[in-house]
């Protein structure tokens, strides 16, 4: 008669943690990453762009934005670490800049994915300087 009763409570507990867990499981999926965009742009050898998202006080505002510079093949495993910013509202945008950097080449910019927020990369754009 013991066993029987103990049986019961354990059974239920059970029951109990996986109704728990699937809940659990429900809200991460529907916690999905939101999409950010980072754009770069050069004039001169001025280095800007913007961070955008359907979520920017979540994953535009504040974010760190890393440029690189492309040697060889994009990505190959040789690019340098360039300078980085912090995109911060603009109007109503969200902007970074280097400043003037006066070094010439390919740069493309990054931002890493955090909670919540995806990652992305710009495109590889060409820095100059102006005659």
């Amino acid at each position: 008669m013991k066993g029987r009763i103990l049986l019961v409570p354990v059974l239920a507990l059970g029951v109990l943690s996986v109704g728990v867990l699937s809940g659990a499981a429900v809200g991460a999926e529907a916690a999905a990453p939101v999409a950010t965009t980072v754009t770069i742009k050069a004039e001169g050898t001025d280095l800007s762009g913007l961070v955008k998202s359907t979520e920017p006080k979540k994953c535009s505002d504040g974010r760190k934005v890393v440029v690189w510079q492309q040697i060889g093949t994009r990505g190959g495993g040789d690019d340098i670490r360039f300078a980085s910013d912090t995109a911060s509202k603009q109007g109503s945008v969200y902007a970074w800049s280097t400043g003037n950097t006066g070094t010439e080449g390919y740069f493309y910019a990054r931002v890493r994915k955090i909670e919540g927020c995806k990652g992305d990369t710009s495109k590889t754009v060409y820095a100059v300087q102006n005659p």
